[in-house]
């Protein structure tokens, strides 16, 4: 799947990669300020989660529950200086658990990242659109 959008148009383009079937760990790839927690927020929005969502910056995973009880993981790996920081924290459970996992900054835990996943690249169009591409 490849989508230009503007950020107004977010929450279409959420909806089209549900609709796409995307293995349940997605992987988030883009520079910094490129959208990646803002399209995560949305996507967690059309899966049904109804509670305020935020960056996971410093706590390095937020949990959220769907209408429909199912859960919601998103990572955020930027401060992480070793893979295992992320063994410590137990990331092979949530990686295995069945659930939705979004992962930004995936590089710093590269050999920790099941085979079976998705990613979703990002760019930033001159334009100030942004170019999506879900592999």
């Amino acid at each position: 799947m490849n989508v230009i959008f503007s950020l107004d148009q977010i929450q279409k383009v959420a909806e089209q990669i549900i609709a796409a079937n995307p293995k349940k760990i997605i992987l988030f790839n883009g520079e910094m300020g490129v959208g990646k927690t803002t399209l995560i927020k949305q996507l967690c929005k059309s899966l049904g989660v109804e509670d305020a969502t935020s960056s996971p910056t410093f706590s390095l995973v937020n949990e959220y529950q769907t209408i429909n009880n199912q859960t919601v993981y998103h990572f955020d790996f930027y401060r992480l200086n070793k893979e295992t920081e992320a063994l410590d924290m137990g990331v092979d459970d949530y990686l295995y658990s069945g659930n939705w996992c979004f992962i930004e900054w995936s590089e710093k835990i590269a050999s920790l990242i099941p085979e079976e996943h998705s990613t979703i690249n990002i760019k930033l169009l001159p334009d100030g659109k942004r170019e999506l591409e879900l592999v």
